[in-house]
Parts: C-alpha cells; sequence; structure tokens
C-alpha cells in the first residue's frame, strides 16, 4: 500500500524478462548491439522522424546532459518553479552546464503562465554582457503537480521562447502518462509543438532503470556523445539499458503501464473527493494526487501502514499520492476507506 512514488513499483515482468535475455551470450559494448540499435528505431517510428538516441540510467543525468546540450554556462535555463531541475536535482543541471543559471517562474498547476514566461522573456537582458542569457525553455510533461500540457499549450509556450531564440527542453520523466492522459501522437506534443529534446522516462513507468535523451533534431546531438562519456554515462553495457526501452516500447507496453497508472490516480482521486473535509489542490490527470486532509486522518492513513509523502513538506496537512503501473485497485478503495473511518472518527 505504498503511494509515495512510482519509483517504490518493481519492474514489469516483461522488462525483468527482457533483461534476463540480454544477459544471455556476448555482445559489443557502449551501445554498439542490436538493442541499442532496435531501441532507436522504435523511437524513430514511435515520434514519426529521425531521431538521436541516448540511453543513461537515471532522470536527472538525462535532463542535466539535454539542457548541457543546449545553452551556453552564461545561459538561462527557463524553468517552472516546482519543476524537478529546479527543486530535486541537487545542482545537476547546473553542473553539468558549467554553471548555466536556473531561472524559475511561477504558473498554476505545475504549469508556466504565459504571462510568466513573457515578462522573462521581454527583460533587457539578451546581448547585456553582464546578465545570464535566456537559452532554453524547460517544461515537465506530465507536471510536478500531477498536470499536463495540452498540445497547444505546448505549442504556445514553445512559440513565444523560440521567438527569441531559446532552445526547448521536455523534461518527459512521466511522459507516458502525459500521453496516455492526453490520447495523443507522441510527436504532437514534442517536435511538432515546438520542443527540441526530450529525457524520456521509463524508470516511473516500468523499468529497473532507463531513461533516454532524444534529439529530434539530429544536428543538435552533434558532440553529445562525448558530452555524455565525460559525465560518467555511457555505459559499457549498454544492451542492459538498451534491453529495458526495447521491452518497454515494444508492443505499446510503456502506453499500457501508463494507462493503468493514470486510471489507478482517476479512482483514487474520485473516492477520497467525495468524502468531506477533502479538497483535491489539483486536477488529476495523470498519475499524482494532491489533496488536502485533517491531520488526524493523514495519522490514521499511516498508522494502518499506507506509505506517501505530506506536500509540501512533513508538517502539512496534504499529501501526495502517487499510483504506478503495478497499483492494485484493492489498495486504492482501501486508503479511501481508511480515510472515510478517519473523517467519521474526527466528526
Amino acid at each position: 500500500m505504498n503511494f509515495a512514488s512510482d519509483n517504490t513499483a518493481g519492474a514489469h515482468p516483461a522488462i525483468v524478462a527482457a533483461l534476463a535475455a540480454a544477459s544471455d551470450g556476448r555482445a559489443m559494448p557502449y551501445g554498439n548491439d542490436p538493442w541499442t540499435e532496435r531501441v532507436a528505431a522504435r523511437l524513430a517510428a514511435l515520434f514519426e522522424r529521425e531521431v538521436a538516441v541516448f540511453p543513461v540510467a537515471t532522470g536527472t543525468a538525462a535532463n542535466a546532459l539535454a539542457l548541457a546540450a543546449l545553452t551556453p554556462p552564461w545561459g538561462a535555463v527557463l524553468c517552472h518553479e516546482a519543476a524537478h531541475i529546479q527543486v530535486d536535482e541537487c545542482g545537476a543541471p547546473e553542473l553539468l552546464t558549467g554553471g548555466a543559471k536556473l531561472v524559475p517562474l511561477a504558473g498554476d498547476h505545475g504549469k508556466i503562465a504565459a504571462g510568466a514566461l513573457d515578462a522573462a522573456l521581454a527583460r533587457g537582458v539578451f546581448g547585456v554582457v553582464h546578465s545570464v542569457q535566456p537559452s532554453v525553455l524547460s517544461l515537465t510533461q506530465a507536471t510536478e503537480s500531477g498536470t499536463v500540457y495540452t498540445p497547444d499549450e505546448v505549442r504556445a509556450l514553445a512559440g513565444r521562447a523560440r521567438a527569441k531564440g531559446l532552445a526547448v527542453h521536455m523534461d518527459g520523466a512521466r511522459f507516458a502518462n502525459a500521453v496516455a492522459a492526453l490520447g495523443v501522437a507522441p510527436a504532437a506534443i514534442t517536435w511538432r509543438a515546438g520542443v527540441d529534446v526530450l529525457s524520456l522516462g521509463a524508470t516511473k513507468d516500468g523499468a529497473f532503470a532507463a531513461e533516454a535523451i532524444v534529439f529530434f533534431d539530429r544536428a543538435r546531438a552533434d558532440g553529445f556523445a562525448y558530452r555524455r562519456k565525460r559525465a560518467g554515462h555511457l555505459f559499457s553495457k549498454m544492451r542492459f539499458l538498451s534491453a529495458q526501452l526495447d521491452a518497454w516500447l515494444a508492443d505499446d507496453l510503456w502506453l499500457a503501464n501508463a494507462r493503468h497508472a493514470n486510471a489507478m490516480a482517476r479512482r483514487l482521486a474520485e473516492g477520497l473527493g467525495r468524502l468531506p473535509g477533502v479538497h483535491l489542490q489539483h486536477p488529476v490527470e495523470a498519475n499524482a494526487v494532491f489533496a488536502a486532509l485533517p491531520g488526524a486522518v493523514i495519522a490514521r492513513l499511516a498508522a494502518a501502514g499506507f506509505r506517501f509523502y505530506r506536500w509540501p513538506d512533513d508538517t502539512a496537512d496534504a499529501v501526495r499520492l502517487v499510483t504506478a503501473w503495478d497499483t492494485r485497485a484493492d489498495d486504492v478503495d482501501a486508503l479511501v476507506a481508511a480515510a472515510r473511518e478517519g473523517i467519521d472518527q474526527s466528526s
């Protein structure tokens, strides 16, 4: 009954089997293997264009390396104030970019507000030697609040950024959940909407540890292989990263996993939303539920064995509940029932 994060889930059996199969026999190292070639081909088909693909093991590496390819050390990365790169990556983007500055922007429900972006782009810093130069817009899809940018929203924000000469990066740690929620082609919310580079995450969606940096303009990937190697993320036995991605992409497993996680989040939100004294803080569009609950109810849930984070900190009377590919409907219903009992007893 662990709703703390989709990182608490195990690996999908198909990915476990694929990894075991990849261990049988010999294969050339450093990505010169059939699995890595197949992942590139699968992603080209998925995104409906030729792409440059670089597997890595963590989302932090994917984000930081992607941003490093898009900004000079004197650049600025515009992102939401709650973005993972701003809050949860321990300075990795600043380190791997050589010192680029992250500039946080406001916006409701985890989305950058168009007005906030316009204000940042209107500041008279372009060409001023004393100021970092706005270089990248980074969008999180799905957001840290469990919401998703529509294709029109991505296009509008990316268009503003590109008009000022900025590149556009997308943190897609939960990209699968966003695609499943929107029911659109992956291309519609990436390169067709103006995104240059995607950090594509599989770890939260059923893999052991596998992400991919996807360049939609392969010219932007010139020299990136050296950057990945220099940062220590060129795996010698790359086939074990790629085998995970290969199985994840095969037969739309990535979408099936995400659809299940999203459905469990909707079930949870609908159940909690019917209870008196419960307030859902954000629209539930992907696989996360943010709910304000009476403190006594939160304590009761914890005592009953449910795992979750108080949000945004340990003292808040609000929680973040995250569902995953393996979340059981019975556990969702049990949490709602326990919350109902807690409310009844405290009223």
